[in-house]
């Protein structure tokens, strides 16, 4: 009786995809209950469309039918057709690299030089250096491919997939957040706010560093837990098979010229990443180039013929398959709001209320605010255009600095990313092969204590700035 009881309690977490058309379907039912609105548009300075504050107005309802609301996930698929052919070519290269086993000889140099608890300290020191190349030139989904490695070294070193996934995911996810220099946000809304570019780096730095520090404590005290009790683990019992590592056949696994020549021709076609991103602006076409040749070279290298790889990077594209379809799910959404001229109500009214917060209020309100507005706008430079315009002048009203405003949106657009089933979590869970429910009971107590901590900065902030 009370197995059956405890049975009918348990609550079960739909599918991803049968959660992500569920909110395609409220997002299509709210088509038809707010009013469709629009702000005006203009082209700034620096040559980017922004909105126009105080020109919000309504337009010609045009709420989202049954039918469009199917075929939204079909314009889903095409509206995130780079990000999804880039997961694919790029996790296939990287699953060419790992297949080599160059990283099973890394993983066991790392395990000979850190023993027991002290092997923990490769959390912090990845988040910050994935953590970094968020800040300055704005790496995110070009991380993605590099999620399984981080999920097999874990693995290996007595954590779990969980600890590998949030690796990166909080790497880049705080690197928005405590961007110094990312072009794509906090560069963007600096101009569209009318502040210098890098004013208030030395502050958002600090900002950068404590959220890495409360972050790294919460994972290190998770994966020394699992260190001790595998049982504890959010996945035990899951197959990680195609990802693990196994520790012991890693300790004689053979580290020859070859593996190494691999892991130097990872190293070279990360810089030039580095390079074509920050020099020369490159995106998803050129960087899916970069990885199939380090994939390929790699290959090479190993001696392998034509048929080997093509089976390789069958297999690769037959795991990373469900992952990139939750990619164009996830864009439905955004095709429905879209659709429907409903994102910029939303906005026009999550704003409203803030003209009557006392400044100090209305500054935590804007992390809110930018935090819950990510749900609807996923994207870093697309939510600064539609926010910024607004948000700033509303500093001025409310007697808070511009500078406050960029932190709020930068705050909230980073964090979120790896949280909101809209944004980047479903897609990297994916990659990890971490269920999104397992992971929610992970990073959600996480996320609230970083925002909480983010409260904190830009309380600070109002008296910094």
């Amino acid at each position: 009786m009370d197995t059956e009881t405890k049975k009918k309690k348990k609550f079960k977490l739909p599918h991803i995809f049968v959660l992500l058309t569920a909110i395609i379907i409220v997002c299509a039912v709210a088509t038809w209950i707010l009013p469709a609105g629009e702000f005006d548009r203009q082209v700034n300075e620096a040559g980017t469309e922004v909105v126009v504050p105080g020109t919000y107005h309504t337009v010609d309802s045009s709420p989202v039918g049954p039918f469009e609301t199917v075929k939204a996930i079909y314009n889903g698929m095409l509206n995130g057709g780079g990000v999804i052919f880039f997961v694919f070519i790029a996790y296939a290269a990287i699953g060419l690299i790992i297949s080599t086993g160059a990283f099973n000889g890394l993983v066991a140099g790392l395990l000979k030089i850190l023993q027991g608890k002290t092997r923990a300290i490769i959390i912090p020191v990845f988040i910050l250096v994935l953590g970094c190349a968020s800040s300055t030139i704005g790496v995110f989904e070009e991380a993605f491919p590099f999620i399984p490695i981080f999920v097999g070294i874990a693995i290996a070193m007595g954590y779990d997939a969980v600890v590998g996934l949030a690796i990166v995911a909080l790497g880049v996810g705080l690197g928005y957040s405590g961007a110094v220099m990312n072009p794509f946000t906090v560069g963007m809304a600096q101009s569209i706010a009318g502040l210098q570019q890098l004013s208030g780096a030395g502050y958002r730095i600090i900002c950068h560093l404590a959220m890495i520090v409360v972050a790294s404590i919460f994972v290190v005290r998770y994966a020394l837990k699992i260190q001790a009790d595998p049982t504890k683990s959010l996945v035990y019992g899951d197959d990680f098979s195609h990802l693990t590592i196994d520790a012991k056949e890693v300790e004689n696994h053979p580290f020859g010229i070859r593996e190494k020549l691999v892991l130097a021709t990872l190293a070279a076609g990360i810089a030039v990443i580095v390079w074509g991103v920050k020099v020369k602006g490159w995106y998803f076409e050129d960087l899916s180039a970069v990885f199939l040749i380090m994939g390929i070279v790699s290959s090479l290298i190993m001696g392998w013929g034509p048929n080997t790889i093509a089976e390789k990077m069958a297999a690769s594209f037959t795991d990373i398959a469900v992952a990139c379809m939750m990619i164009g799910f996830s864009r439905g959404i955004l095709v429905v709001l879209q659709s429907g001229h409903i994102i910029d109500t939303i906005v026009y009214g999550i704003s409203i209320p803030l003209h009557y917060f006392p400044s100090w209020v209305a500054s935590e309100a804007m992390l809110v605010v930018q935090t819950l507005l990510n749900f609807l706008i996923p994207s870093g430079s697309g939510q600064a255009v539609t926010s910024m315009p607004i948000m700033a002048p509303l500093a001025d009203l409310v007697g808070v600095s511009r500078q406050v405003s960029v932190l709020a949106f930068q705050f909230g657009d980073g964090l979120s990313n790896i949280v909101w089933p809209t944004a980047m979590a479903p897609i990297m869970c994916g990659i990890a092969g971490v269920k999104i429910e397992k992971w929610w009971k992970f990073i959600v107590p996480i996320f609230l204590v970083l925002l909480l901590t983010q409260g904190i900065l830009i309380g600070i902030s109002t008296i910094v700035f």
